[in-house]
């Protein structure tokens, strides 16, 4: 894969600082404190998995971060700026770009009519093109299927379109909320190759996983969200021989 990021100015990142960095986000629905003052922070090039329960925020962090649910406190910074006066459309046009749970292709278009709508902001039809050609060559799959409708793919050939979409925004940090969730494991496994294959060639990934075990192979540090508050972080591999986290989420 080609890395292709945007080249505004603003995303000029000084050596050492974080991507993405969420300072006490606080996030509510009614009377409900979704997420009670979360810090993270996720550096180029990193894979960084976001484990725990249902119902523990690591959707509505995700939100946060693309300007879907409005923050009752806190922050959300690219590259060191705030995005608070941020449109999803602008953070997307900024180079952040989301894969959501439960995938949300447009079932009635065929595959290449959704990975187009993933490039909506592009300008530049060359460039798009070439996107196309890596997300295809990414998931050979998909460009077999170019012109069948998506709602006719299989639960991992749509999760592929999915993180295909997302891809065509041509973003330096991806959001991956659950991309394995009702997917057979034969297909799970060829996902998070690509996975890795995409944070190679220089984009930054926060991956929410509810398979732990595989989130935590595949990522270079994690944090463990318990009813909106971060409960543990640290390096993946010494999460994964943590008592606590085996005991809860491993099976051990």
């Amino acid at each position: 894969m080609r890395v292709a990021h945007p080249t505004r100015a603003s995303l000029a990142l000084a050596d050492g600082a974080p991507l993405l960095e969420l300072t006490d986000v606080k996030v509510s629905y009614g009377g409900i404190k979704a997420l009670k003052g979360v810090d993270l922070r996720v550096f180029p090039g990193e894979i960084v998995a976001m484990i725990g329960a249902n119902g523990a925020g690591k959707t509505t962090t995700l939100k946060s971060i693309m300007g879907l649910v409005p923050l009752a406190g806190g922050a959300v910074k690219l590259a060191g700026r705030p995005l608070a006066q941020d449109t999803t459309e602008q953070r997307v046009a900024e180079g952040i770009s989301l894969a959501p749970e439960g995938r949300a292709i447009f079932p009635n278009l065929t595959v290449l009519e959704n990975l187009e709508l993933g490039a909506y902001l592009h300008r530049d039809a060359k460039a798009m093109k070439e996107t196309l050609e890596d997300v295809t060559e990414l998931f050979p799959r998909l460009g077999e299927r170019m012109k069948q409708e998506g709602g006719t793919l299989s639960g991992g050939e749509q999760q592929m379109l999915a993180i295909g979409r997302a891809l065509m925004a041509r973003p330096r940090l991806l959001l991956l909320d659950e991309p394995s969730l009702g997917i057979a494991p034969k297909l799970v496994q060829q996902i998070f190759r690509a996975i890795a294959e995409i944070a190679r060639s220089g984009v930054t990934i926060l991956l929410v996983e509810q398979n732990t075990r595989i989130a935590l192979s595949t990522s270079q540090r994690a944090y463990v969200l318990r009813t909106g508050e971060i409960a543990l972080e640290g390096d993946a591999k010494e999460l994964a021989s943590n008592p606590e986290i085996q005991a809860a989420y491993l099976g051990g």
